[in-house]
């Protein structure tokens, strides 16, 4: 029986890097990431695999040392690794979603400077948009950034920074009024900072504060932080694109790349809960019979295994437009959406069919079942996506009265 989402017309390239990262998956992640999870653990060995693959250089073009796949490669990529554990998947998601900002955005100075060594994951990056106030609401940002002299002076407080603690560089959402007058839009006035920095925690350079990790429900393993700039000193140079003002759609298009992403980590968990659900659905025997001869147990496989198959769809599709050049905001919205919802309806099955066996750690659905939640609010909440996704659908069925 073949295996569940499949894609059709993938190169032989392709094909190859994905039978490589699906054997990693199998043998270096799955064996350890629900202890590693367990324990909170940042999973450095498996991190050091992915530089080895050059998986941080997937989507970063040859020129700079990459390896210049394309959006699609990398989805599908983080699909099978999200189904080994969806916190590695977040470690290579910011990272790319920088990489890609630099390479769509940046100076030649900038990457030149950071893209090469981004390849190779020497710099790991992350990016901040979201403030402790402000959730989806993003021209509400009240982090800002002051002109002085050949510098910028950097004061706020970020939320829900992922990779603060492990990256070097963090693309940094700020307002900054410098040529832009008092009631400018809001969304005219936000300018992106590259911010270079040491790994770790506490201060990790003059002005910049690293709080600790913060303590989730899942999504563990990845360290989310805050990210505290109190007169932190950022040279012109690092303004990305070197033009003030143009942050906001520089964060937008890359958080299109980002949506794509969450909607492949939902498919991955989807897949791996049902692949967890219908093994044990043929071990476990009540009434004389493995579960999976009851047909309540073989109608749950059946709404599970086409829920799979149709997340899977929509993220591809995602996937190509975007590769294709074209606006995707629409079909990426779409994707992260279904794949989420998706995702947590086949994760609960899962669980259901585990019975009162799902409720312990011992089993890996009861991981799955902490994590999935989070892929509903990453990247835009549902409710996001469908404003997104309404408007969008007005503009193409604009009524000719």
């Amino acid at each position: 029986m073949p295996r569940l989402a499949q894609t059709a017309g993938l190169t032989d390239i392709q094909q190859e890097i994905l039978s490589t990262v699906r054997d990693f998956v199998d043998k270096e992640i799955i064996p350890v990431a629900t202890g590693l999870e367990h324990r909170d653990e940042y999973p450095q060995a498996i991190v050091d695999g992915l530089k080895e693959l050059g998986l941080f250089g997937l989507m970063i073009p040859e020129e700079y040392g990459g390896l210049g796949e394309s959006l699609l490669t990398y989805a599908l990529c983080v699909e099978e690794i999200a189904r080994g554990w969806m916190s590695v998947s977040g470690i290579v998601n910011t990272h790319f979603i920088v990489a890609y900002m630099l390479k769509q955005h940046g100076t030649q100075e900038q990457k030149d400077h950071f893209l090469p060594r981004m390849a190779t994951g020497e710099v790991r990056g992350a990016f901040s948009m979201s403030e402790p106030a402000l959730g989806s609401d993003v021209s509400a940002i009240t982090s800002k950034a002051v002109r002085d002299g050949d510098d910028y002076v950097l004061n706020g407080q970020k939320m829900w920074l992922t990779n603060g603690g492990s990256s070097t560089l963090v693309a940094v959402l700020v307002k900054s009024d410098e040529g832009h007058p008092e009631g400018t839009a809001p969304h005219k006035s936000m300018t992106t900072f590259l911010v270079e920095k040491e790994a770790g925690f506490g201060e990790v350079r003059p002005g910049l504060t690293i709080p600790g990790k913060i303590d989730k429900m899942g999504y563990k393993g990845v360290d989310t932080t805050e990210l505290i700039m109190d007169g932190l000193r950022i040279p012109a140079n690092r303004v990305l694109g070197g033009t003030t003002g143009r942050g906001f759609y520089q964060m937008m298009d890359g958080v299109e790349v980002g949506r794509v992403n969450v909607a492949a980590r939902g498919c991955g968990v989807a897949q791996r809960a049902f692949e967890l659900g219908v093994s044990y659905a043929q071990q476990r025997h009540t009434f004389g019979k493995p579960i999976a001869q009851h047909q309540a147990i073989q109608f749950k496989l059946a709404e599970m295994a086409t829920k799979v198959e149709a997340a899977h769809a929509m993220m591809v599709n995602a996937a190509r437009k975007k590769d294709s050049g074209e606006r995707n905001d629409l079909e990426a919205g779409m994707a992260k959406y279904l794949a989420s919802e998706y995702c947590k309806e086949v994760v609960e099955d899962a669980f259901r069919i585990h019975g009162g066996y799902g409720f312990s750690k011992e089993y890996e659905i009861e991981r799955l079942y902490r994590e999935a939640p989070m892929l509903l609010i990453g990247e835009g909440t549902a409710e996001i996506q469908k404003m997104i996704i309404g408007r969008r659908l007005l503009e193409e069925y604009r009524f000719q009265g």
